[in-house]
């Protein structure tokens, strides 16, 4: 029982975080700024090229569970609470958005922990204290940049 709640998070994160990685390219490709343009752009992209290769790590943790992982646009959106990002936003309001963003995959995050450990499951909790500490450099990455 407890390991099923495990897979579900980890499908929950994986969901958040294939959103989070969708919306911070869409705000690479589409950032304006008249003082900021270059810096903003190499941020958000460094930004969803880190959660490309992290995709990758937590689809490959839900096999390693015994479970199947979800892969279409229509699974994830059963899975994440993740609003998609407006490409009209001004630059600040990408960066909130995004920084938004982080705290959510923090808080789930936490919660993939707590229910790695209840699950005795060291290497998951491992995997998701490596995420934790992402996310909460680019949460402080993006907020500086306000």
């Amino acid at each position: 029982m407890e390991k099923d709640k495990l897979i579900l998070k980890i499908k929950k994160i994986l969901a958040d975080s294939y959103a989070v990685y969708l919306k911070t390219q869409n705000y690479h490709w589409n950032v304006t700024s008249h003082h900021a343009f270059s810096s903003l752009h190499l941020m958000f992209q460094s930004q969803y090229e880190e959660l490309a290769e992290a995709i990758d790590d937590i689809a490959e943790k839900i096999r390693q569970l015994g479970a199947k992982t979800p892969g279409g646009f229509a699974a994830f959106q059963k899975l994440t609470t993740i609003i998609d990002g407006n490409e009209n936003a001004s630059a600040d309001e990408m960066i909130k958005d995004l920084a938004n963003d982080q705290q959510h995959l923090i808080n789930v995050v936490n919660e993939g922990i707590k229910i790695s450990y209840d699950c005795k499951d060291e290497g998951t909790a491992d995997l998701l204290i490596e995420r934790l500490r992402a996310h909460d450099k680019n949460k402080w990455m993006l907020q500086s940049s306000l």
